[in-house]
């Protein structure tokens, strides 16, 4: 608990896709009578940080101080995304506008509680080499600063695989605890990170081990220790909660979540907030432990969300309490 109150001021680095959430609220009254679909009748619409700009959103809200490097388009979901930035007080000078590529925009249709239809506009081939230049040159200058980075790579082209390695490399030469959340299928890449986080279909395609019961589910968590080399594994299993592995021991922590309304941005919220706890100054396990607090508060409420310290330790203390 005494981590929680060093959290404030934390310098973090993150950098990777940023994306832009968009939400559409509304009720199903009938179905169209020009194809089997649910009629939304539309109320309001809001809009959310997604991708590596979710993670930053996180690390806000809990009183860190996110250092953002990423790209967004020149369109108006790139401005949109910038002001909801600018709304959190998170700095936008790591950001950079590229001409000719769409922002990347995930729209929800929510009808009462339920999503109904998810539909995407995105450019996922590799950012072009003058702004992945800069990406580059803004990175390393920011990890004199910098207590930890994260990589949230959600394939979409601000992370080519080329560039993983140099950047994890560039991180551990700093000083700095280095922690990735991964999209790609091998788990090479992330060679010597710090912690991958990945979640268990990941985990289940990255080691190429079907995962049928906890004895697959305990191979494969082995598998990608092996292949990645990294200091700590941890894959989050949903309702199952989540599974630390580390070069001699296996710890998994049970999911504290109430109620699972919309596990949208779950993964960002573990991530954002074990590191955080690293950087103030928890061990890596103490630090799991409270992402999973984290992530069981942000589990509980619907669309893209964020868990603040005071729910974090409010979720502790009621656990504690048992």
């Amino acid at each position: 608990m005494k981590v929680l109150s060093r959290f404030p001021g934390q310098p973090i680095v993150v950098t990777g896709d940023l994306m832009l959430d968009q939400f559409v609220w509304g009720e199903v009254e009938r179905i169209s009578p020009e194809a089997p679909v649910p009629v939304v009748r539309i109320s309001r619409e809001s809009f959310h940080l997604g991708g590596a700009a979710n993670v930053a959103s996180n690390l806000a809200v809990l009183g860190a101080r996110p250092l953002l490097i990423g790209v967004v388009g020149e369109d108006d979901a790139g401005k949109r995304l910038l002001q909801e930035l600018e709304q959190r007080a998170i700095s936008t000078e790591g950001v950079i506008v590229v001409s000719g590529r769409a922002t990347t925009v995930k729209t929800r249709i929510i009808a009462g509680h339920q999503q109904v239809c998810r539909t995407d506009r995105e450019s996922t081939g590799s950012v072009s080499d003058k702004p992945l230049e800069q990406i580059r040159k803004r990175y390393r200058a920011s990890l004199s600063e910098a207590k930890a980075v994260i990589l949230s790579d959600y394939a979409k082209g601000a992370l080519p695989a080329w560039l993983v390695p140099e950047f994890i490399r560039f991180g551990l030469e700093a000083g700095t605890f280095v922690a990735v959340d991964p999209k790609a299928g091998d788990f090479s890449i992330y060679a010597e990170a710090s912690l991958i986080t990945p979640n268990k279909k990941e985990a289940e395609r990255a080691s190429g081990i079907e995962i049928v019961d906890e004895d697959s589910f305990v191979r494969a968590g082995r598998e990608l220790l092996r292949v990645s080399r990294a200091k700590h594994l941890l894959i989050t299993r949903g309702e199952e909660g989540m599974t630390l592995f580390e070069e001699d021991e296996t710890v998994h922590i049970s999911t504290v979540a109430q109620e699972v309304f919309d596990v949208t941005g779950a993964g960002d919220t573990v991530i954002a907030s074990l590191t955080l706890a690293v950087a103030a100054g928890g061990s890596v396990q103490e630090a799991a432990v409270l992402a999973n607090h984290a992530a069981g508060v942000v589990v509980g409420k619907l669309g893209t969300a964020t868990a603040t310290v005071e729910e974090m330790r409010a979720s502790v203390l009621s656990r504690s309490d048992r």
